[in-house]
């Protein structure tokens, strides 16, 4: 009955991705059905290990991610976990030899949010990205060539960069809670208390050069299995670009940008059209 449980967990997974983001989901199931629920596995994986950093404030956060990082290697050296959120994500890692240095950076990423509040240097900045976002990226490239190296080489850099672009359009969209609520600051150099527009539009800049470099390097390049569903993620993401960058400095953080329903939706609809007609 293992295949049952399996199938229990694999649901759970795309149940909390469900949950959790709407926009994300609406991504995931424009992908091939082939690989829809190995992408709601790493996301369960990386959602539950950020809620426990980011918001069980009333719980000891790192014994609770010390026990899901224990649990997590203890499922995968067990080929099973009764947690049905790390029992999927070990599935999928086993299926496509996703190497552990991924799993060790993405989880110092998440346990540096414990205790570090303030990245005072690029290489700072740029090591917490990669953890955080980029090998996310690397997990789902690994799914999206289901096994080709090569492919997986040619393509690793757009994955990275498009998972940072991600990353820092989530820091500029969330400015107000991570200063205010959660006292962290991850753009070096820049005082987030007295944002500017120099300072905001270097942001702006290096998110949009991130955003190019995977299209023309790794969207464009995807086999056809995942291409629709990342271009959908990037236009999301893209489209929530724009409308910060509308915003003046001094109001971003007193404004929660988030893109409606129905522009979603139109935006899944123009999408569609231009995958149709190969313009992408």
């Amino acid at each position: 009955m293992k295949e049952l449980f399996d199938t229990v967990s694999n649901d759970c997974s795309k149940l909390v991705t469900e949950k959790y983001s709407t926009s994300f989901s609406m991504a995931v199931n424009t992908l091939s059905p082939k690989i829809r629920t190995d992408i709601y596995n790493i996301y369960g994986f990386v959602r539950f290990a950020d809620e426990i950093v980011d918001t069980f404030h009333a719980y000891d956060k790192e014994l609770l991610m010390t026990h899901f990082e224990r649990d997590y290697y203890m499922g995968k050296e067990m080929g099973i976990s009764l947690n049905p959120i790390l029992n999927s994500f070990q599935q999928t890692v086993n299926r496509y030899n996703i190497p552990d240095e991924m799993i060790q950076a993405f989880l110092k990423s998440m346990k540096a949010d414990l205790h570090k509040t303030v990245y005072e240097t690029k290489e700072e900045y740029d090591a917490y990205i990669y953890g955080s976002a980029d090998v996310v990226g690397l997990m789902c490239l690994k799914v999206f060539v289901n096994g080709d190296d090569a492919q997986f080489e040619e393509l690793k850099d757009a994955a990275m960069r498009l998972g940072s672009a991600f990353q820092k359009v989530n820091f500029l969209r969330d400015l107000k809670d991570d200063y205010e609520v959660l006292n962290r600051s991850y753009f070096p150099n820049i005082d987030l208390g007295k944002l500017n527009t120099v300072s905001k539009q270097l942001i702006i800049d290096e998110i949009k050069a991130d955003f190019d470099f995977a299209f023309t390097n790794g969207i464009l390049k995807l086999p056809a299995e995942a291409k629709f569903g990342v271009y959908m993620a990037y236009r999301y993401y893209r489209r929530l670009l724009t409308k910060l960058d509308s915003v003046p400095s001094e109001k971003i953080m007193d404004t929660r940008i988030r893109i409606s329903d129905p522009m979603k939706l139109n935006l899944l609809a123009r999408s569609y059209v231009k995958y149709k007609l190969k313009m992408i």
